[in-house]
C-alpha cells in the first residue's frame, strides 16, 4: 500500500490512546495489531528494538516509537486539516510542555 499505516499497541495504553485520538482527528485509516504486553511480537521487537515497548506507528514500513514523537509525525505529514497543535509558538510550546508533564507522571506509575 502506498499509505500504509498499522499501529502496535495496547487498548488500555493511555500513550497509545495519545496516537489513536490524532489519527482520529486526522481521519487517517490504520490497522490496530494490540499486542500482549507478556509475549511481544516479532514485529514490535523489530519495530523498537531499544524500547521493545508500544506504542509504535508504522507508516510504510517505517517505525515511529514514542507517542508524543508519533503525534507530532502525523500532524507535520496529513497536515491538509486539523492541525492537533496551536500554531503560534508559545502555545504550541505550553501544549508540548502539558504532554510532557503527563508523560513523567505516567512513567513514574506504570512501564507499558
Amino acid at each position: 500500500m502506498a499509505n500504509e499505516v498499522v499501529l502496535l499497541d495496547f487498548w488500555l495504553s493511555p500513550f497509545g490512546m495519545r496516537i489513536r485520538i490524532a489519527l482520529a482527528e486526522k481521519c487517517i485509516q490504520y490497522e490496530h495489531k494490540d499486542e500482549d504486553l507478556r509475549n511481544k511480537s516479532p514485529l514490535l521487537l523489530q519495530m523498537n528494538p531499544i524500547h521493545k515497548k508500544i506504542p509504535v506507528l508504522i507508516h510504510n514500513g517505517k517505525p515511529i516509537c514514542e507517542s508524543l514523537i508519533a503525534v507530532q509525525y502525523i500532524d507535520e505529514v496529513w497536515n491538509h486539516k486539523s492541525p492537533l497543535l496551536p500554531l503560534d509558538p508559545y502555545h504550541r510550546a505550553q501544549a508540548r510542555f502539558w504532554a510532557d508533564f503527563v508523560d513523567k507522571k505516567f512513567k513514574t506509575e506504570c512501564d507499558w
